[in-house]
This record gives C-alpha cells, structure tokens and sequence, in this order.
C-alpha cells in the first residue's frame, strides 16, 4: 500500500498552490494592465503624428497611411456627408469634431460601424490645442476598440483618408489576459475546495461508519486519506480488537462459571430437598435460584455487548403480536393495541386555500432493520415489569418515517418516570427488592439493544400508569 500523505505536507502543498496561483493570476493581470495602457499610449501618441502629418504632408510613422480623396469623395467631404463617401462602412455612424489652433485647425469626420464617438467626453481645457484634441480621439478609438475610417483635413488644405488601424484598431489591440486571470484563481479555489472537500469526506465517511458501528458495523475500518487518518484507523482497529476479545473471555468466564455453578447448584438442591424445616428449604432454594440467575443476567448483558446477532429486515408488527400471543397463552393480562389510521396533512398551496390530506392505514406493517432475538428479548423485558410492577401490560407500536417506538404501558405504578430512568445503569434497583424478584439488569439489557439500534428507551407518566418507550432506527 502507497505510503500516504501527512496532513501537515498537504496544507503546505495546498498553500504554495494557492500562492502560486495568486502570484500568476497577479502577474497575469499586471501584465495585462500595463500592456492596454502601453496601447492606449501609442494611439495617443498615433494622433500626435498624424496631426503633423497633416500639417506638415510628410510621412511621421511607418504605420500612418494618409491618402488624398478623389474629387466626388472630397466634395462629400466638403458637405459634411461623410458616410457616403466611397468605402464606408455600413452602417456608418458619422462623429464630426473641428479642432481649432492658430493656423486654421483641423476638420475631422470619423465613420465607424459600431458607434458615434463620445468626444464631448474630451475635455477642452485638458486638451487646449488641436494636436492634443486629435491625440485624445485617436486614444478614444483605442478604448473602445473599433476600426473607425477617419476623414480629415489640416487648414484649407485636401480632404485626406488616414489609415492608423495598424495602431489603434482593434487588431492592434493587446490581448486582454484579465480573464485569465480571474480563470486561473477560479480553477485554483475549485481545486483547493475539492481537494479539501474529498480530505475532509474521508473523515466524515470513517466517522459515520463508526457511529453505524454498533449497528451492523465491521469488525474493523479501513479507510483512504491522510496518514493522521490512517493511523487513526488503525490505532481503533487495535482499540476495537482489544475489545472484542475482552468482552469474549467476560463471556467464556461468565459461561464457564454458569456452567460450573450448575452441577454444584444441582446438589444444593437435591440436599435442600432433604431439609426438613420447609421455611428453611424455601430460602435455600430462593437463594439459589437468585445466584444462578445473577449470572445467566450478566451473561445475557455480556451478549447483547458482544453484538453477535446480524441485522435483517423484519416486521415489528408481526414481531409484537408473537410475544403477546406467547403471554395470553399462559394467562397472562398483556393486550396488544392495534395501530389506528393516521391523517398525514399536506403544507399550503398557492393555488386553493384547504390543505391536502391523506391517509396512512392503520393495517400497514412497520418494516425496521433490526436483531430479532435482541429486539424479542428487550420487549419481553419491559412486559415483564410492568406485569410486575402495573398488573398488566398494553403495548402499542408508533412509526414515522424514520424511527418506530415500541410503547409498554402497565396499569398503574407509584414509580414516576424519572425514578425509573435512574434505574437503567447495571445492577441499580429500587425499594421494592425486598419483595419483587429481580438482578438490576433487565433495563440495562433494554438500553443496550435500543442502542444497538440507534434508539433510546424513555419512560413517560400516561392516564393509566407508567409508558416505557423503546424507540428504534427503521432502516
């Protein structure tokens, strides 16, 4: 098996990642910055020539092409028709500026497919000469990345086409790395949360496999992650062995002793036979059958620890109504309360002021994954207190989706509820052992198998008497 990765390496892995990430997207859009306002600069600068190169006639960049219009195209130009010159672009939204200096100014039309330029933007007193003035549109063609055909003419002298798209055009224009930018710390968060999402899931899935331990859980884990996580897998695999085998020998011990306490227990009785005081004899017998009965309890208990009994799928119906049939077979007053009809009611609708309703019959069978043999043996338990304690016993199943309650419910105790939850740890009676049988353990056995089952046994005071609830996991 691969060695795995310590957590520690992991979160420094994880951070150079994350800063390296940070670092690139950072150069990435400094770069990108500094490139679009190197642009926009060399088409400010493109406007500058190009004012001279009207003024002056003469070439200032190898990138400026100017051209005189022809005679037609030059009197459009003269009447301020500008996009029905020759070779404009369709549709064509004209931006006309005149820029004025000491020598006559400059007569600008700019056509572009895509929009009219806001010049009114240009500040005046910013940009106090005609050179500046045509700098600040050639920049304003940059910004917004368009391929305008500009018309324009220096004084009274020709019309002229200027061509500067190789600076200021779109074509020209840097590539925009901000997106990349943001990419790349997208991708970087997207790994970084579901590198940690799945680290932190390999916890979350050990942890809900453990607390499912006791209920159909493996006898030992194995998991995939970091090595802190292994190593704990391992050190409660250890734990775990350590613990079955303990409470194994507590049972070969428990029924070791049992069975050597029965042929000893055995004599007892026969010579107790021969005991002519018949007080005498009764006591010797009670008190043997307390011994054995001391120790069959703790090797019961000692069992129902062991978890040994597989969970399978079963009906608590038909479950309880056995076990009540076992009682009345032997006259005993133990009543089983079939479950009545429940109205489940819906939420409200936007469309109809009633809400819905339906009904869940009362002859369904409550299907619960559980230990037969545990579940039989804890509800024999409750019934036998309360036909100790009560007089009788009325059982009654509730069920929702999730959970099933198995409710014993005697005729009448002085014992409240909360006195009788005190008495669920081992060995812990009341103040009627002197004269009702008993060892301590039947509540505690109840305890345990309702945790078995990731449930819990309550009691609660009802009209009649006392309510023992052992509530149960479904599935």
């Amino acid at each position: 098996m691969a060695r795995a990765v310590r957590l520690r390496t992991l979160a420094l892995i994880w951070v150079g990642m994350a800063m390296a990430a940070g670092v690139l997207a950072t150069a990435l859009w400094l770069r990108s910055v500094q490139e679009w306002s190197d642009h926009l600069s060399d088409a400010q600068t493109a406007g500058l020539l190009t004012y001279e190169a009207l003024r002056t006639g003469q070439d200032t960049h190898p990138d400026l092409h100017i051209a005189p219009l022809n005679q037609s195209d030059a009197a459009l130009a003269e009447a301020g028709k500008f996009e029905r010159i020759s070779g404009m672009p369709q549709p064509a939204y004209v931006t006309v500026l005149s820029l004025q200096d000491t020598e006559g100014g400059v007569r600008i039309g700019a056509v572009s497919d895509v929009l009219r330029y806001p010049v009114a933007d240009i500040p005046a007193e910013a940009v106090p000469s005609a050179s500046a003035q045509l700098a600040a549109l050639t920049r304003l063609f940059a910004t917004y990345c368009s391929d305008p055909v500009l018309i324009a003419r220096y004084g009274s002298g020709a019309w002229q086409r200027v061509d500067g798209s190789a600076i200021w055009g779109c074509d020209a224009a840097p590539r925009d790395l901000r997106l990349m930018a943001v990419l790349a710390i997208l991708v970087a968060v997207a790994g970084l949360v579901t590198v940690i999402g799945n680290t932190t899931q390999t916890f979350d899935a050990f942890a809900q496999a453990f607390r499912n331990r006791r209920f159909g859980g493996s006898e030992s884990y194995e998991t995939k992650g970091p090595a802190e996580l292994r190593d704990i897998v391992d050190s409660l695999n250890a734990f775990l062995e350590a613990e079955r085998k303990q409470l194994a020998n507590r049972a070969a011990v428990l029924s070791s002793v049992s069975h050597d306490l029965g042929t000893p227990a055995t004599r007892l009785r026969l010579r107790s036979a021969l005991i002519q005081d018949d007080e005498l004899r009764r006591k010797l017998e009670s008190d043997i059958d307390s011994m054995t009965g001391i120790i069959e309890s703790a090797l019961t208990y000692t069992r129902v620890e062991m978890n040994a009994e597989a969970p399978r799928k079963l009906s608590l119906n038909s479950l309880v109504e056995t076990i009540v049939s076992d009682y009345q077979d032997i006259g005993e007053p133990v009543t089983y309360v079939p479950p009545q009809d429940v109205v489940v009611r819906g939420g409200g609708s936007l469309f109809m002021s009633r809400q819905g309703q339906s009904v869940m019959a009362a002859g369904r069978q409550v299907i619960v994954n559980g230990r037969p043999v545990a579940l039989e043996r804890a509800i024999t338990n409750l019934i036998d207190n309360a036909l100790k304690y009560g007089r009788s016993a009325r059982i009654a199943i509730e069920a929702d989706a999730r959970r099933a309650t198995i409710v014993v419910e005697d005729e009448g105790s002085e014992t409240l509820a909360k006195d009788v939850e005190a008495l669920i740890a081992p060995f812990e009676r009341g103040e009627n052992t002197s004269y009702i049988d008993g060892h301590g353990l039947g509540l505690s056995i109840v305890a345990t198998i309702a945790a078995l089952h990731h449930g819990a046994l309550t009691f609660e005071m009802s009209a009649t008497g006392l309510q023992a609830r052992l509530s149960i996991q479904r599935l």
